[in-house]
């Protein structure tokens, strides 16, 4: 069931086939954590959540040694970059120029490239309807799918968007058993592409999008709404996890309270200040993503 913050902008998550899905995920401590003395591989395997990767990790070892050598360099230009920082505008960038050479609307990581409102609604159909009919087919459509949906106010996604432009990118958290696993949110026009602090942090500028949130103001201005919906790797995320992330963009990026979003600001135009630990205190003042902490007891009062 969808959480009050969720309700609140008719955002919705279908969960039928959630078991089916198996999240692998990874807590991603501040970047100077990561960073070790020598080549860098023993600090890597410092960290808790390091098994999840150990398979990939060791593959790319022994078929590439190379490039996994090279990576392990790159970790030394990580630590002296501020905390969250990568070049994920920049590479989905060049993803989507490969994809147009080869003919492809699929891009890396199997996301769907140029998603449009067409594809999945008649738009001409639906300009006869009110925007309550609207939203009440969007979530219908929706509601029989395992993803993340949304039927976003005007004036909310217009105070969103403003700020996006501003702020394009930020650090957020998902609450796991053994602490926080950290994600990096980067807006490419109206998409906001989700991918992992230690993805990035690993992988560098090709570390690819693990999950996309869709924004569509085709009808902002006639109707007053802006549809969402996401696609997701269920490799690394099961709907609720993702669910989670699109609550916070709401959180930090839709908020009336001048200090979460100085939060944002701060990451982006002043990165030596930023304190990762305040983006967990928001989210546990929130009471976003508590159904995600295993033996949590939801408060129903």
């Amino acid at each position: 069931m969808a959480g009050p913050a969720l309700q609140a902008w008719g955002l919705g998550a279908a969960l039928r086939s959630r078991a089916a899905l198996r999240p692998l995920g990874l807590l991603a401590p501040p970047c100077r954590g990561l960073a070790g003395p020598g080549p860098g591989q023993e600090a890597l395997e410092e960290n808790p959540f390091y098994g999840k990767y150990r398979h990939k990790i060791q593959e790319l070892r022994r078929s590439s040694p190379d490039v996994f050598e090279s990576r392990m360099e790159k970790r030394n230009e990580v630590k002296k970059q501020p905390v969250g920082y990568s070049k994920q505008g920049e590479f989905i960038k060049c993803m989507e120029e490969k994809a147009e050479g080869l003919g492809t609307k699929t891009s890396k990581g199997g996301f769907t490239k140029d998603k449009t409102l067409d594809s999945i609604l008649n738009v001409e159909m639906v300009k006869e309807k009110s925007a309550e009919e609207i939203k009440q087919i969007w979530n219908q459509y929706f509601s029989a799918k395992d993803t993340v949906y949304a039927v976003i106010p005007a004036e909310k996604f217009d105070l969103i968007w403003k700020r996006a432009q501003k702020c394009p990118s930020f650090l957020y958290a998902l609450p796991r058993k053994e602490g926080y696993e950290f994600f990096v949110g980067q807006w490419s026009g109206t998409e906001l592409h989700f991918t992992s602090l230690i993805n990035i942090q690993s992988k560098g500028e090709s570390a690819p999008s693990q999950l996309v949130l869709y924004h569509y103001p085709e009808l902002q201005k006639e109707k007053g709404i802006v549809l969402m919906t996401a696609e997701m790797d269920s490799k690394f995320l099961v709907v609720h996890e993702a669910q989670c992330l699109a609550n916070q963009v709401q959180l930090f990026y839709a908020t009336d309270r001048s200090q979460t979003y100085e939060l944002v600001e701060t990451f982006n135009h002043r990165s030596s200040e930023f304190k990762y630990m305040s983006v967990i205190a928001e989210l546990e003042q929130s009471g976003l993503g508590r159904e995600l902490r295993p033996g949590q007891v939801s408060d129903k009062s």
